[in-house]
């Protein structure tokens, strides 16, 4: 097979120095590399990117377990409420948290509109 992995998972902003600031402050990623049309940000090896617009981001349906269409990233964490307090402070939308018996999970949008969750699994 000629796929070798994961390469990188990217959102659309039209706001992207705010936008990579939230990132960073909000999950720790590292800034990668960043040109006009591209801002690479990296965790645990892994690429997510914010891809530069002129327009807004277009809206999405969506209910509490988030968009209607298109991806999601889903992030782990070891503490669902200290960070949901950290990124209501950094201006995310939280939309539902639950707690199942698979996990307790928090969806919320970027300063963008995108959607993201947070898990701490329980498996």
């Amino acid at each position: 097979m000629a796929i070798t992995g994961i390469r990188s998972f990217h959102y659309n902003t039209n706001k992207p120095e705010l936008a990579k600031n939230f990132y960073i402050k909000a999950f720790g990623f590292q800034l990668d590399y960043e040109s006009p049309g591209w801002i690479a940000l990296k965790m645990d090896g892994v690429q997510v990117a914010l891809h530069p617009e002129n327009t807004p981001v277009a809206k999405i349906p969506c209910d509490d377990h988030g968009a209607h269409a298109g991806g999601c990233l889903t992030l782990e964490s070891n503490d669902i409420k200290a960070d949901r307090i950290r990124l209501q402070s950094l201006g995310a939308e939280i939309l539902a948290e639950s707690d199942e018996p698979w996990g307790h999970m928090l969806t919320f949008k970027d300063l963008d509109g995108n959607f993201l969750k947070l898990m701490n699994p329980k498996y």
